[in-house]
């Protein structure tokens, strides 16, 4: 009731946990990236310059967005583009970053994601 003193120790009602951050030492497994890789290729397909895009394992409730992180640049006469990626599951959040290229006929394709190294 108004008025009353608050009890300083919160109550917890859910099941939700809080994210934990992972050392970022370990790759997620390659059925997750399957599908942030996909999200890659569709992103750069779309030509998203400045925007992320949401991807999400629905096997394995594994999730989180790609977004391009720099100009496209050339290598080895291919357009290429660098991203990070967030990757959560489980309560654990992880970032990646790596390389994508737009090779044969046009597709762009994933050719490095590894775990963000920090800075």
């Amino acid at each position: 009731m108004f008025g009353e003193k608050e009890d300083p120790k919160p109550t917890t009602t859910g099941t939700v946990q809080p994210a934990k951050a992972t050392d970022g030492t370990a790759a997620p497994p390659e059925r997750d990236l399957v599908y942030a890789k996909a999200a890659v290729s569709d992103l750069f397909a779309r030509g998203g310059a400045d925007t992320s895009l949401p991807w999400e394992n629905p096997q394995t409730g594994a999730r989180g967005t790609v977004t391009p992180v720099a100009a496209p640049y050339s290598h080895e006469g291919f357009t290429c583009r660098d991203f990070r990626a967030s990757y959560l599951r489980d309560g654990s959040e992880a970032w990646l970053q790596g390389e994508a290229c737009r090779l044969h006929k046009g597709k762009w394709e994933v050719k490095s994601m590894r775990p963000l190294q920090p800075s």
